[in-house]
Formats: structure tokens, sequence, C-alpha cells
């Protein structure tokens, strides 16, 4: 799994590349299923991703709330990857990099 640019900025948009387990079992479709926290998720929305040449999966988002983007990822059969239950998670910075 890869996100690009890191660090992300709101308004930003995002690549999300996944080359996970749904991916290496064979899935047919693999959905980027995504929202905003810290805390329960905001604005929940699935993205339904592209397969690339190189074999991954891959999906763009732009982000337009604020707090931490968070996602994991499911397959057209309803399997799931939520990285052993604690899913992916960014800070999105508010304009400004940290350092």
């Amino acid at each position: 799994m890869k996100v690009e640019p890191v660090p992300m900025t709101r308004q930003d948009q995002v690549t999300v590349a996944y080359d996970g387990l749904l991916a290496r079992a064979g899935a047919q479709q693999v959905f980027l299923h995504c929202g905003y926290g810290p805390g329960p998720w905001r604005r929940v929305r699935e993205y339904a991703m592209q397969r690339r040449p190189e074999g991954h999966w891959e999906a763009k988002v732009t982000l337009d709330d604020g707090g931490r983007f968070s996602f994991c990822f499911r397959d057209n059969a309803n399997n799931w990857d939520n990285n052993t239950g604690r899913n992916w998670s960014y800070e999105i910075h508010e304009g400004t990099v940290p350092w």
C-alpha cells in the first residue's frame, strides 16, 4: 500500500495504490473505503479502484475535509483488508507542513 503525497494537505488529490491481500488473492474489483477522523469516521465513501498494468489497484481522492484520512479496502466478494483491524490513517495538514 502506498499513498502520495505525504504529507498531505486539505484539498490535495491523493493517490492510494494497493497491492495487499485482496489484490494478491485475485480480486475482480477492489474498493477504497474511506472517511475522515479522528474517532468515528465522517463522510464515509467508497471508490472503485482501477487495476493498473503493473498489477496494483489505484484510486484518486480529493481531501475535502480535515483531521485524518482513514481507509481500508474491500473486494467485490465483500472480503475486507483493514490492516488487521487498525485500518490505515494519515494526518491531513491544514496548509502548513509541521517542520
